[in-house]
C-alpha cells in the first residue's frame, strides 16, 4: 500500500516567496502572507484578482478543491473506492455535473469571466507544481480546473442541507410509530405546524406506501452528511448605540463537521474595484458567506428554509409511466457509468419524473419518491452575486445584490459603516402548500406541486432594529403563520437566546467582549433536565447531576454525567418506540447517516418538557430517568468532560491509507461546549461523546474599525500536511483565541511573513 514520508510531505508545499512568470495575466498581481499563511492578494484589475486567487487557492488547497468537485459531481469512487459509490450514485442521479453546466451557461458575461479568470489562475499553479502529496498516494495527477467547477464546489457545500433529511426521517419512522406520532419527532424548535393529513382512500394508500418505502428512505437518509440536520452557526450583530466604540459590531462562526481541510480558507483580495477580506470556499471565487469590503459586513447562518420536496410517484406494471392527475406520463431514462477505484464499475439507471430523479424505491414495483430541490430543480444564478456583494457600499445595497441567490438557504446578517444593521433571509423557496413540509407527498394528485417561488421582497428581513440586536443560530426565523410558507424545521432555539441573554448584559460591548461570547459553554437545556433528573431518588450520580451549573466545561464530570444520562434516555426513546430498529437497517451503516439517535436526541427536551410519553411504550419519564441513571451509574466514574469530548481531525485518505495516517491527520486539542452551548461543539449521540462537529471559524468584525477585527480557524489556513500552517491554530481555536485580521495594506506589507509576485 502506498505511503508518505514527512519529507515527502513537505516537498509537496509550494513556494509562496519569490516571483513567478505565470501565462493567463494582464498584469502583476501580489500574493502576501501574513504570519499565520493567510494569503492577501492584491491586483489592478478584477480578471487578474479572480487569477491570482485562483492561483492561491490552488497553492493552498488543490488537493481538497478537485476531491470537493469529485464529491459534487459523483466521481468521488474514483478515488475513495467502494466507499464512495453510494453518495456518487446519488449524485449523478441529481445530475449534479449537469446543473452545474446548465448554471454557467446561464450566468451573465461578467460571472462567467470572474469563473474563467479563477480557473486559469488555478490551472496556472497546476501546471507550476509541486502536486499536493494526496496526488502522490492515489497516483494520480491533479486535472485541469474548468470554469463551472466553482459552481459545482459550491452547491456541494450546501449539498441538500435541510429539510431532505427530516422529510426521510420522518417518512422512515411512519412503520415504527404510524402517522399520528409522526408530530411527536419534531425538534424542540417551538414550531406549532402539524401534518396536514388528506382524507380518505387516496390518503391510506399514501401512508401504506410510506410505510413500505421505508427501509428504501432509511438507506438515501444515510447519505446525508453529518450536518445535513444536526450542525448550524450562530451570528449576531450590535448597534452602534450598545457598543464602546460607537460603531456596529458582527461576530459569529459557522459549525460544520470538522472535514480536513476545513471548508473555509481565510483570504484577502484587493483590486481597483474592491477590497474584501473573509472566508473564502477553496474552489470557489468570491466570499459568498462571510467578509467585509471596507463598507459592508456580512455572516451567515443556515435558516433551515424549506427548499427540498419529496414526492411519492405511482407507476405503471413496467415502471414505464407514471401517474399525473388524469394521465400517465413518460418516464425518462438514463444510464450513467461510475468507476471506482480496486473495484469493477457501476452502472447506474436514473429514472425521473417531471418532479425529478428517482431516489428511493423501485418504478417497476409501482411506487417510489422522487426529489425536487431548488439546488437542482432550474438554473441557480447564485455565483452571479459574487461581485455585486464585494462592491456593495451598504446594508441595502448588499442584500439586494443576493437577489436569486438559492443554491443553499441563510440567514444573512450585515452591518454597515453608516452605523446600520439588518438581517435578511437569503433564500429561493418555492411556492406550495405547508403540508409539503412534514412528509413525502403524494405525486400523482397535483395538490403539492410549485407554483414558482416566494418573490424576494417578501422573503423576511429586519433592518435596524428598535433594540439594536440581531441574533440567529438556526432557530425559527418566521412564526407557522407567516403569510407565505418557508421552513418547518429548525433548530431549537437553546444558543439564541443565551447569546440575546448575554448581549442584554453588556452596557458597552467590545471586540473582546464578542469573542468571549464565542465559548460560551452553558447549557439551557441541561437547566430543564437536571431538574428533572433531581425528582430521581438520590444516589451519587443523580446527586452529581443535581448540583451542577449546567456548564459544559472540560474539567467537569458532571457535565460527563448528564450527558451520558441523557444519551441512555435517548435510547430509551429509540428502543421502546420502535424507532431503533431504523438503525439496523444494514444500510443505514453509512456513516454517520442520519441515524435515529441524532434525531431522537434533539427530539426528547420537548416530550420531557410536556411529558409526552407516548412514544415510550407504557412506560413513563420517570421510570426512562431511573432506568438511564441505572444504566450510566453501572459505567463508572465519569471522566472529565474535555477528556471524553476531545476531537479527532481525519483527513478522507486516512481510512484508505493507513500508514499514512499519522502525517495527513492534525493534531486535535481537549474543548468544552456541546451541541447545546453557543460554544457548539456537538457530538453525535449515536457515535458517543467525541466532538463531532462545531465552530470551524469564528470571526468578530470591527465595521469601520476594521483593524481591530479578529479571526481564526479551527486547524489552519494551509491545507497541506507538510506545511507549517496546516495546524498552527489548533491550540488558539480550541482554547477560543483568534488572530488579527490584518486589512490595512501598510501594516500587511510590515508584517508579510512572505511575499509572491506573479508576473504576466
Amino acid at each position: 500500500m502506498a505511503s508518505i514520508t514527512v519529507a515527502d510531505a513537505r516537498a509537496a508545499v509550494p513556494e509562496t516567496q519569490g516571483e513567478f512568470r505565470v501565462a493567463g495575466l494582464e498584469g502583476k498581481a501580489e500574493i502576501f502572507r501574513d504570519p499565520w499563511g493567510i494569503p492577501h492578494i492584491r491586483a489592478r484589475g478584477t480578471a487578474d484578482a479572480w487569477f491570482a486567487l485562483g492561483f492561491a487557492h490552488a497553492q493552498d488547497r488543490l488537493w481538497q478543491m478537485e476531491s470537493t468537485l469529485r464529491r459534487a459531481v459523483g466521481r468521488w469512487a474514483e478515488w475513495a473506492g467502494p466507499s464512495g459509490l453510494p453518495a456518487d450514485k446519488l449524485a449523478r442521479r441529481l445530475d449534479a455535473l449537469g446543473a452545474a453546466k446548465r448554471d454557467f451557461a446561464a450566468l451573465p458575461p461578467a460571472a462567467r469571466g470572474m469563473l474563467e479568470a479563477y480557473a486559469a489562475g488555478v490551472n496556472a499553479c497546476i501546471a507550476r507544481g509541486p502536486a499536493p502529496v494526496e496526488y502522490r498516494l492515489l497516483d494520480a495527477a491533479p486535472e485541469l480546473w474548468e470554469p463551472w467547477a466553482g459552481i459545482a464546489v459550491m452547491r456541494q457545500r450546501g449539498f441538500l442541507m435541510g429539510s431532505v433529511w427530516f422529510k426521510l426521517w420522518r417518512a422512515a419512522a411512519l412503520r415504527a410509530i404510524g402517522p399520528d406520532n409522526i408530530g411527536k419527532l419534531r425538534y424542540d424548535d417551538g414550531g406549532r405546524d402539524l401534518l396536514c393529513m388528506p382524507t380518505g382512500i387516496e390518503a391510506e394508500r399514501w401512508v401504506a406506501t410510506l410505510a413500505d418505502l421505508a427501509p428504501a428512505l432509511e438507506a438515501v437518509a444515510a447519505l446525508g452528511a453529518a450536518d445535513a440536520t444536526g450542525g448550524g452557526s450562530n451570528n449576531w450583530a450590535l448597534a452602534p448605540k450598545r457598543t464602546a466604540s460607537g460603531r456596529p459590531l458582527l461576530a459569529g462562526d459557522p459549525h460544520r463537521t470538522f472535514d480536513i481541510p476545513g471548508m473555509y480558507a481565510q483570504t484577502h483580495v484587493a483590486c481597483d474595484a474592491f477590497d474584501v477580506i473573509g472566508l473564502t470556499v477553496p474552489g470557489v471565487p468570491g466570499f459568498p458567506h462571510y467578509g467585509h469590503n471596507g463598507k459592508v459586513a456580512w455572516c451567515v447562518t443556515h435558516a433551515f428554509a424549506d427548499i427540498h420536496d419529496l414526492f411519492v410517484e405511482r407507476f405503471d406494471a413496467g415502471g414505464e409511466r407514471y401517474r399525473f392527475r388524469d394521465e400517465w406520463r413518460a418516464v425518462a431514462r438514463r444510464e450513467e457509468t461510475i468507476s471506482v477505484r480496486s473495484a469493477a464499475a457501476a452502472r447506474v439507471i436514473v429514472q425521473s419524473t417531471h418532479h425529478g430523479p428517482v431516489i428511493a424505491g423501485d418504478p417497476a414495483r409501482g411506487a417510489a419518491v422522487t426529489l425536487q430541490s431548488v439546488q437542482f430543480d432550474a438554473a441557480d444564478l447564485s455565483l452571479a452575486c459574487m461581485e455585486p456583494m464585494m462592491r456593495a457600499g451598504s446594508v441595502d445595497a448588499l442584500f439586494e445584490a443576493t437577489r436569486g441567490f438559492g443554491l443553499i438557504d441563510h440567514n444573512l446578517v450585515a452591518a454597515d459603516i453608516s452605523g446600520r444593521i439588518g438581517h435578511l433571509v437569503r433564500a429561493v423557496v418555492p411556492v406550495r402548500p405547508r403540508s409539503n413540509g412534514w412528509l413525502p407527498v403524494p405525486g400523482w394528485t397535483g395538490a403539492h406541486e410549485w407554483q414558482g417561488a416566494v418573490p424576494f421582497e417578501r422573503m423576511p428581513r429586519n433592518i435596524d432594529p428598535p433594540e439594536g440586536v440581531i441574533v440567529t443560530a438556526n432557530n425559527r426565523f418566521v412564526a407557522d403563520d407567516h403569510a407565505d410558507y418557508l421552513t418547518t424545521d429548525c433548530h431549537p432555539p437553546y444558543r439564541a437566546r443565551r447569546i440575546l441573554e448575554r448581549l442584554r448584559a453588556l452596557d458597552a460591548a467590545t471586540v473582546e467582549d464578542m469573542n468571549a461570547l464565542h465559548t460560551d459553554v452553558a447549557s439551557v437545556p441541561a437547566r430543564e433536565l437536571r431538574d428533572r433528573i433531581a425528582k430521581a431518588p438520590h444516589s451519587p450520580l443523580r446527586d452529581l447531576i443535581a448540583g451542577w451549573d449546567c456548564r459544559m466545561e472540560r474539567s467537569s464530570t458532571a457535565a460527563t454525567a448528564y450527558y451520558a444520562v441523557r444519551r441512555a434516555m435517548t435510547r430509551i426513546l429509540a428502543e421502546r418506540s420502535g424507532l431503533a430498529r431504523a438503525a439496523r437497517d444494514p444500510l443505514l451503516a453509512v456513516a454517520p447517516g442520519v441515524a435515529p439517535l441524532n434525531q431522537l436526541w434533539w427530539t426528547l427536551p420537548g416530550l420531557l418538557r410536556r411529558d409526552d410519553s407516548a412514544l415510550l411504550g407504557g412506560a413513563s419519564w420517570d421510570e426512562a430517568i431511573a432506568a438511564a441513571l441505572d444504566e450510566v451509574d453501572g459505567a463508572g466514574a465519569p471522566k472529565p468532560w474535555g477528556e471524553v469530548h476531545r476531537p479527532r481531525f481525519v483527513h478522507p485518505l486516512s481510512t484508505c491509507f493507513p500508514d499514512a495516517a499519522a502525517l495527513l491527520d492534525p493534531p486535535a486539542a481537549s474543548v468544552a461546549g456541546d451541541g447545546d452551548t453557543v460554544c457548539a461543539t456537538g457530538a453525535f449521540c449515536a457515535g458517543g461523546m467525541e466532538a463531532a462537529y462545531g465552530p470551524i471559524a469564528r470571526y468578530v468584525i470591527d465595521v469601520g474599525g476594521f483593524d481591530n477585527s479578529l479571526w481564526g480557524v479551527f486547524h489552519g489556513a494551509s491545507g497541506h500536511p507538510g506545511s507549517p500552517h496546516y495546524a498552527d491554530q489548533v491550540a488558539n481555536w480550541a482554547e477560543g483565541r483568534v488572530v488579527p485580521m490584518l486589512y490595512a495594506w501598510p501594516r500587511i506589507e510590515a508584517e508579510a511573513a512572505a511575499r509572491l509576485a506573479l508576473q504576466p
